[in-house]
C-alpha cells in the first residue's frame, strides 16, 4: 500500500535526520571543548526512583505533606523500563486500567484511575490535553498521577484522578543525550535530547524521536510508526522575569490491532472471555486498516517574581489535534463464530480539534499571625472546537453500508467480498473490494470554560498542616449537526451549560519530620461534554423523543457529582531515600447520567469504589532500588437507573437495572506492580519487574471479561564508560497471552508477546 511506503519513508527520514543532528552536535561540542576548556560536563543526575517534589505548581508543599495519593513515574523508572508511550508507562502504577476505543469513543489513551474514566483528565504541564490520541514519552520528563477526586486542582472531570505529563524544557547547562535502539519485531527507535546554555539566562532544548515496530508476537499484523519533535527556548533563567516558548509535534501512521472477540463455546454466545484462538491472532485488513494522528501544542509561559515570596505567571497554550482511522473490529454480535467466521466490522473516525487555554496564577507564601500560608490562586479560560465525522464503508456490488452495527447476516451475503474471515485462521491479506468515502464534519462540538480557584496549604504548627482548596467553573457546551446522522437531522442543535463549585480539604499530622498522617475530602464535577465530544464522556442524544424534547433533556442534565474520602500515611525511611505510602479511601459518584422510567436520561445513577493502596519507591541501599505498589478496589454499581425490558417491536417497559450490585467495568479488584534494580558491579546493573491484574469485566452485566494475569520483565545495563551504556530490555519474558483492555460490547485487546530491545544510550 502507498501509505505504508510513505510511513517507512517518514520514519527513515526521521532517523537519518536525527543521526545527522547527533553527529553535528557531537562535533560542535567537541570543538567547544577545544576552544572553551572551561565548559564542564553535566553532573551525574540523581538516579533515584523516589521523587520528593511535584513539578505541578498547584502542589505548594513537598509530596510527603500533600494530603492526597500521588504516584510519580520518575525519570529513572522511564529510563530503566524504556517505556515509550503513556499507556506503557501507566502499567507501572497500580490501580490504573486501560479502556478500549470503539463506536463513539475514539481510539486513543483511555486510562481508568481507581475505576473511573480519566481520558478527559490528562494534562501537559498542568494544562488540560484531553483529545483522543496515543501519547508518546520522548519529550516527557516524568508523569504524575493524582488519585482521588481532583476538580479543585484541574477543573471539570478528575473523577477518579488525573494524569499530568511534565515536559522536557530548557535548563542552565549543556548536554546532549540520546538512544539508538533495535530489537525484535522490526523494532527501531532513535531519540535525541539536546540542551544549550547560551548564557545571560537564555537556554534552548530540543527533543527528537523516530520510531517503528510491529506488534510483538503478531505476524502480519499491527504496525506502529511515528515521528516527533519538541523544541523550546527560555529567556531570563535565574532572573526574576522568565519566559519559555515551546512547541510539541507528534505524527503517527499506524496499522492498529483489531482485538479478539468474546465467545462462549458452551452456549455459542458472545459472552465470557475472549475467543480461545492462537496467540497473536489478527483479524485486521492490511489493505484497508489505518490510524493517522497529528498533534501540535504551542505554549508560551511568562513568570515574574514580584518578591522573593510572590510569583505571578501566565501560561497560554494552543493545541491542534487530528485523529482519523478505519480499522477492523472483530464483531461477535451476529454469532458468526458458531460457524467459524468473524465479521470484519469497520470502526471509523475523523476528529479535528482546535483548542486554546490561558492560565493566570499567583503563587507564594505569607504569614497571617502564627499561620504560615503557601498558596496558589488564579483564573483560567479554555475553549475547544471539535469537528467529528467518520468514513462510509459500502459493498461495491450492492452499494449497501457494511461498516456499522446495523448490518445483519454479513457472513451470509451472496457476495461477501471478504467481509468475514476465518475465526481461527484469518487472512489479513484478503483483497479489500469495498468502497470507502470520507464523511467529515457530521457534527461540531464547542466548549468553553471559565474558572477561578484558590489553593492554600496552612501550617498551623510544624506538626499540623491544613490543606484547603475551592474552585468555581462555568462550563458551556454547544452541539450542532451539519449532516443527517441516524435519526438526528442536519441543523439539529443541542446545548448545555452550568456552573459549579468543587472543594478539597485535608488535615495532615506530622509526628516526625520524615512522616505524615492525613485525612482528606475532595470533590469533582463531570459536566456534559467535558471531553468536547472526543471521548466516551462525550455528548449523546439523551434518550428518546423529538429533537426539541431531546434538546430540553440535554439542557437539564446536571454535572455528575463525585466525592472522595481518604485516610493515608507517608514516610521517608532509610535516610530519606525510600518513600512508603498507605491509604484507604472511598469514592462515590452520584448524579450519574442514567436512563429514567420515561426513557430519558437523567441524573439518577450512583457508583462507589472502596479501596486500599500501598506503595514503596526509592533506593533501599546505594546499589538496590525498588518501585512497588498494590491496589485493592471494591467497586459497585449502586444504582444503574432503569432499562427497557420490552421485546423488540413491543411497547417500552422500563424496570430497575438488574446490574445493580455488580462490579464496575474496567476495575480489577487486585492489582500490583514491581520494578527493582541492583548494581552487581560498578559497570553492571540488572533489574526486573512484574505486573499483576485481577479479572476485569468489560460490561455492566459482568458477563464479558478478561482473565487475571501476571507479566514479567527484565533489564540489564552495562556502562561502557561514564558517557555511554548498553541496555537490554526483555518484556513479557514468559510470552504470556493476556489482555489489557476489555470493551463492553464486542472485543478485548490482546497484549504484546515477548519482545527484546537493545539500546545504545549516550550522554555528554
Amino acid at each position: 500500500m502507498s501509505f505504508i511506503k510513505t510511513r517507512k519513508k517518514i520514519v527513515s527520514s526521521a532517523i537519518a535526520s536525527s543521526l545527522s543532528v547527533i553527529a553535528t552536535h557531537a562535533i560542535a561540542q567537541e570543538q567547544e571543548r577545544v576552544q572553551l576548556p572551561t565548559i564542564h560536563l553535566e553532573a551525574q543526575a540523581d538516579k533515584s526512583l523516589k521523587v520528593d517534589q511535584s513539578a505541578n505548581s498547584k502542589f505548594t508543599v513537598p509530596l510527603l505533606d500533600v494530603a492526597k495519593s500521588v504516584n510519580v513515574i520518575s525519570p529513572q523508572l522511564i529510563t530503566d523500563t524504556k517505556v515509550n508511550t503513556l499507556s506503557d508507562a501507566l502499567r507501572t502504577v497500580p490501580g490504573i486500567t486501560l479502556g478500549a476505543g470503539e463506536g463513539g469513543n475514539p481510539n486513543g489513551d483511555r486510562p481508568f484511575i481507581r475505576g473511573y474514566n480519566s481520558e478527559s483528565s490528562i494534562y501537559v504541564d498542568g494544562v488540560r490535553n484531553a483529545t483522543s490520541q496515543n501519547r508518546e514519552m520522548f519529550a516527557v520528563e516524568q508523569v504524575e498521577v493524582i488519585k482521588g477526586s481532583a476538580s479543585a486542582l484541574g477543573g471539570a472531570g478528575g473523577t477518579g484522578g488525573s494524569i499530568n505529563l511534565i515536559s522536557k524544557l530548557p535548563k542552565q547547562e549543556n548536554f546532549i543525550e540520546g538512544s539508538v535502539q533495535g530489537g525484535t519485531d522490526n523494532y527501531a527507535r532513535i531519540t535525541l535530547d539536546g540542551n544549550k546554555d547560551f548564557g545571560n539566562g537564555t537556554a534552548a532544548r530540543v527533543a527528537i524521536m523516530g520510531h517503528q515496530n510491529d506488534k510483538a508476537g503478531q505476524k502480519d499484523g499491527a504496525e506502529y510508526k511515528r515521528f516527533g519533535i519538541a523544541p523550546s527556548i527560555s529567556f531570563g533563567l535565574g532572573s526574576p522575569t522568565r519566559a519559555t516558548l515551546s512547541y510539541y509535534y507528534l505524527k503517527s501512521d499506524d496499522t492498529p490491532d483489531s482485538g479478539v472477540p468474546y465467545w462462549n463455546h458452551t452456549t455459542n454466545t458472545a459472552e465470557g472471555k475472549p475467543l480461545d484462538a492462537k496467540q497473536g491472532i489478527y483479524y485486521g485488513w492490511k489493505d484497508r486498516d489505518f490510524q493517522k494522528q497529528e498533534n501540535h501544542i504551542g505554549t508560551l509561559k511568562l513568570e515574574h517574581d514580584i518578591t522573593d515570596d510572590l510569583t505571578i505567571s501566565n501560561t497560554a497554550v494552543y493545541n491542534k489535534s487530528k485523529n482519523e482511522y478505519l480499522w477492523t473490529q472483530p464483531d461477535d454480535s451476529q454469532k458468526n463464530i458458531a460457524n467459524g467466521k468473524v465479521w470484519r466490522r469497520a470502526n471509523t473516525n475523523i476528529s479535528d480539534i482546535d483548542g486554546f487555554s490561558d492560565q493566570l496564577a499567583l503563587t507564594g507564601k505569607l504569614n497571617t499571625g502564627f499561620l504560615k500560608h503557601r498558596f496558589n490562586t488564579g483564573v483560567e479560560y479554555s475553549k475547544q472546537d471539535a469537528d467529528r465525522g467518520g468514513y462510509n464503508v459500502t459493498d461495491n456490488v450492492t452499494g449497501s453500508s457494511i461498516g456499522g452495527s446495523g448490518t445483519t447476516n454479513a457472513c451470509n451475503l451472496a457476495n461477501p467480498n471478504g467481509w468475514c474471515t476465518d475465526a481461527y485462521n484469518p487472512n489479513p491479506y484478503d483483497p479489500f473490494l469495498g468502497n470507502v468515502q470520507a464523511n467529515e464534519k457530521i457534527r461540531s462540538i464547542n466548549t468553553k470554560t471559565t474558572s477561578v480557584y484558590l489553593l492554600d496549604n496552612i501550617e498551623i504548627t510544624p506538626q499540623w498542616l491544613l490543606d484547603l482548596g475551592v474552585r468555581w467553573d462555568k462550563f458551556d457546551t454547544d452541539v450542532k449537526y451539519h449532516k443527517d446522522s441516524g435519526s438526528i437531522k442536519a441543523g439539529t442543535a443541542y446545548s448545555s451549560g452550568d456552573d459549579f463549585f468543587n472543594y478539597q480539604a485535608g488535615l495532615t499530622f506530622k509526628p516526625r519530620e520524615n512522616g505524615s498522617i492525613y485525612f482528606s475530602y475532595a470533590t469533582s464535577a463531570n459536566p456534559v461534554g467535558v471531553d468536547a465530544g472526543d471521548g466516551s464522556e462525550g455528548i449523546s442524544v439523551p434518550g428518546r423523543g423529538t429533537n426539541d424534547e431531546q434538546a430540553r433533556a440535554m439542557n437539564n442534565l446536571k454535572p455528575e457529582e463525585v466525592k472522595t474520602y481518604e485516610l493515608g500515611t507517608k514516610w521517608d525511611v532509610f535516610n530519606n531515600k525510600v518513600n512508603l505510602t498507605a491509604a484507604i479511601f472511598r469514592t462515590e459518584k452520584t448524579n450519574t447520567r442514567a436512563l429514567d422510567s420515561d426513557g430519558f436520561t437523567r441524573n439518577i445513577g450512583e457508583t462507589r469504589v472502596d479501596g486500599i493502596e500501598l506503595g514503596l519507591n526509592g533506593n533501599i541501599t546505594d546499589k538496590w532500588a525498588m518501585s512497588a505498589g498494590y491496589s485493592f478496589l471494591d467497586s459497585e454499581l449502586v444504582d444503574g437507573g432503569m432499562i427497557n425490558n420490552a421485546l423488540s417491536g413491543q411497547p417500552a417497559n422500563y424496570v430497575s437495572n438488574p446490574n445493580n450490585g455488580n462490579q464496575i467495568q474496567n476495575v480489577p479488584k487486585h492489582s500490583a506492580t514491581l520494578w527493582t534494580t541492583y548494581q552487581v558491579l560498578p559497570q553492571l546493573s540488572i533489574g526486573g519487574g512484574a505486573v499483576y491484574s485481577d479479572k476485569v469485566y468489560g460490561n455492566a452485566d459482568n458477563t464479558k471479561w478478561v482473565p487475571s494475569y501476571v507479566r514479567y520483565d527484565a533489564m540489564a545495563r552495562y556502562d561502557v564508560n561514564k558517557n555511554v551504556n548498553l541496555q537490554l530490555n526483555v518484556n513479557n519474558i514468559g510470552d504470556k497471552r493476556y489482555f489489557t483492555k476489555a470493551y463492553a460490547s464486542h472485543y478485548a485487546t490482546e497484549a504484546e508477546g515477548r519482545s527484546a530491545v537493545v539500546s545504545l544510550n549516550f550522554k555528554y
